[in-house]
């Protein structure tokens, strides 16, 4: 921690707090109560409507930074640009499509002063959907079979193979499952116009979908693993409502996954547990997810336990949460002066 009485500052990614919400507003949110000193956020936006840029007590000050194809070294200008304006201290990207380029250039971070706590190449290329599948084989995992395409025509032999319902993916988000091969074509198109090639088709398994939030230290050790059941779920899949649960099973799980990769950071699988109890590893995201606060409100604030690790200090495991615990996501119209949206469209920063 800063020794002397200056701000912690936190620069943190994923302010499209929508109807699919990144998870830098949790995130921001859970920092802010994991500290009782002050901390200074700052935000890193891509869009100029992402809403956490205008919330009232999120960010302290936001900047525009380029898409991630722009790549890696248009990233570290920008950063390096606001570093010298704000000093950040630990930087929290909250995106799957962000993090490879943010691991590309950790290293001149650090020399920089920046801290951050994110997975390797190795470790974050072991969990792509990918590879996922082969994965699961390799540590005795379960996971449906995949298999990733690039034209549409693949869908009538996979049909066959795994049956329908399947499920159609893209390489970083969404997923639709398909009950006949007019929606498997129609899901293929959508996605991959979106998110380009290739696209995951995923044998369907039928069950209750569980998520777990979970912190890793990089030497194996799980730090928290809290589990959640949805209560509600958009049309888009995304929970609106979640509970905690107490379930062996399912931490035992994500301590293998920890074990197996020494996971450095945060991350999120996404569970499907079938009538026989038997739990299948649907997805692995490789940073917190959206609903991240809920750990915050069962006792074990991950987002402030990361911020920590990162900037060196040892944390030693979690062993109790709160079970139970509710999470709600609501829709709030603020209100803002169309100035304040000109400025940050005009100058990229507000």
């Amino acid at each position: 921690m800063k020794e002397n009485k200056s701000p912690l500052v936190i620069a943190v990614t994923g302010l499209n707090a929508i109807d699919s919400p990144g998870p830098g507003v949790a995130v921001i949110r859970a920092i802010r109560d994991g500290f009782q000193e002050p901390v200074r956020i700052i935000g890193l936006a891509y869009e100029s409507l992402e809403p956490g840029i205008y919330m009232d007590g999120i960010c302290d000050k936001t900047y525009q930074i380029s898409y991630p194809a722009a790549g890696a070294e248009v990233l570290y200008n920008s950063i390096k640009y606001i570093h010298d304006n704000e000093n950040i201290d630990v930087i929290i990207p909250n995106f799957d499509a962000e993090l490879y380029n943010f691991i590309i250039i950790a290293a001149r971070l650090k020399a920089l002063g920046i801290h951050s706590f994110l997975p390797s190449f190795e470790m974050f290329d072991a969990r792509d959907k990918l590879n996922l599948y082969s994965f699961g084989q390799k540590h005795n995992l379960l996971v449906p079979k995949d298999k990733a395409i690039y034209s549409a025509n693949d869908l009538y032999l996979l049909g066959e193979e795994f049956g329908y319902p399947l499920v159609v993916k893209g390489k970083y988000y969404e997923a639709v499952v398909a009950y006949t091969l007019e929606q498997a074509q129609k899901a293929f198109y959508k996605i991959s116009a979106k998110w380009g090639l290739p696209i995951i088709v995923q044998q369907f398994i039928n069950g209750t979908e569980v998520n777990i939030a979970a912190l890793g230290d990089g030497e194996g050790n799980a730090i928290s693993i809290i589990p959640m059941k949805k209560m509600y779920i958009t049309d888009k899949g995304k929970a609106w409502a979640g509970i905690t649960l107490e379930d062996d099973a399912l931490i035992d799980l994500a301590k293998k996954f920890v074990s197996a990769t020494k996971w450095r950071g945060g991350f999120e699988i996404e569970i499907m547990k079938n009538d026989k109890d038997e739990l299948y590893i649907m997805e692995i995201n490789p940073r917190f997810p959206a609903w991240i606060y809920l750990t915050a409100g069962a006792g074990q604030n991950q987002p402030a336990a990361l911020v920590k690790m990162a900037l060196g200090e040892t944390i030693e495991p979690y062993t109790n949460y709160d079970v139970g615990k509710l999470f709600i996501r609501y829709s709030w119209d603020h209100i803002i002066d169309v100035s304040k949206f000109q400025q940050f469209a005009a100058f990229g920063n507000l």
